[in-house]
């Protein structure tokens, strides 16, 4: 048996293997991917003891954690954002970077369905051993997508992953969530559509931290540089919340692999001038905060949904609303007054 059929049956067998609270510990901190790809799945099981012992695991990961740069990438449909990670991640390889890749779909908890499905386009990114890419399933598991997130990123920080890359797969609500989770948000834009500034909603131009317009390659050159003058005039309008950091816009071929040390060498000024005026560890601070708070609500709204009492009346009352015999609100505080009944029981 050669070493490579070793490594495999060593993979198998951990696989297989029901893992002690402290094997994951070990493996997680010893940056064994396996191991670390088994305590992400184990955040987003159904089972409640799966649920006790993966807080048990953040919580004992949350000390190694916080040393990463986290880097949320949203942008039109077709705008090239797997592409894109895949040379800006490979880029950092050559900068001796250790590189987690994961994405949010608030949608996929509808369906069921994986968040990074399409992420076996990353052929050349994922087979380096620096590199960890997480297709996460997120439907039904306690807290939502947006807890899992975030604690998945915990996990990968604790494994000594450096940069954190976070796609949002999702619309709309994505980009707010992806927002409130990392240190630097990335919008992606594609020239020659039409219109260059259709769909993209003035509050993500907002939240951005840098504008990058993809494919400025062949015969797009032009089309991506009239975008790129287009999106400066637009921001010229658009305020942003740091005062002291004026949101750029480049032009980047990911095929090419043209510009892309230009956005690693953005994302370290802006990086830079957070941590020497404060603000990096004060933004952290409100995104540990938002977490609390959004987990909270996701708790609060598990346990309401699955309250008996509340089972009981909810089909009742929701018909009792749509033919206009009660009004929402009086449902709602009826349903409340079930639920707080039964809670206190």
């Amino acid at each position: 048996m050669d070493n490579k059929d070793r490594g495999f049956e060593k993979y198998l067998g951990l696989k297989r293997k029901k893992l002690t609270e402290d094997d994951y510990i070990e493996g997680i901190l010893s940056g064994n991917r396996v191991i670390l790809a088994r305590a992400m799945s184990l955040i987003e099981s159904k089972r409640e003891d799966d649920n006790e012992l993966s807080k048990r695991i953040i919580d004992k990961c949350l000390p190694h954690s916080g040393r990463s740069v986290r880097i949320g990438v949203t942008g039109v449909p077709g705008a090239g954002k797997s592409t894109f990670i895949e040379s800006l991640g490979l880029y950092l390889l050559t900068q001796d970077k250790k590189i987690a890749v994961m994405a949010v779909d608030p949608s996929s908890s509808r369906t069921g369905g994986s968040l990074m499905g399409d992420k076996t386009r990353m052929e050349r990114l994922s087979g380096h051993n620096d590199v960890f890419i997480r297709p996460s399933a997120t439907s039904g598991f306690l807290g939502g997508v947006n807890r899992a997130t975030r604690e998945v990123i915990i996990l990968a920080e604790a494994a000594g992953y450096e940069i954190i890359l976070i796609e949002t797969v999702g619309v709309g609500q994505s980009e707010i969530m992806v927002h409130s989770m990392v240190d630097f948000f990335l919008l992606l834009q594609i020239a020659g559509a039409g219109d260059e500034l259709q769909g993209i909603k003035k509050g993500i131009m907002e939240m951005a931290d840098a504008i990058i317009v993809t494919k400025a390659d062949g015969d797009n050159i032009q089309k991506a540089e009239m975008c790129k003058k287009e999106l400066e005039n637009a921001i010229h309008y658009s305020p942003h919340r740091d005062d002291d950091w004026n949101v750029p816009v480049l032009t980047v071929s990911s095929i090419e692999n043209r510009s892309v040390d230009e956005v690693w060498k953005l994302i370290n000024k802006y990086t830079d001038n957070m941590k020497e005026n404060g603000l990096f560890l004060q933004k952290r601070k409100e995104q540990t905060a938002e977490w609390m708070r959004f987990t909270i609500a996701k708790n609060l709204e598990y346990e309401f949904y699955n309250s008996p009492a509340v089972k009981e009346r909810l089909r009742e009352l929701k018909s009792s609303v749509l033919e206009g015999k009660t009004s929402p609100v009086s449902a709602v505080e009826h349903l409340i007054s079930l639920f707080r009944g039964n809670a206190g029981s």
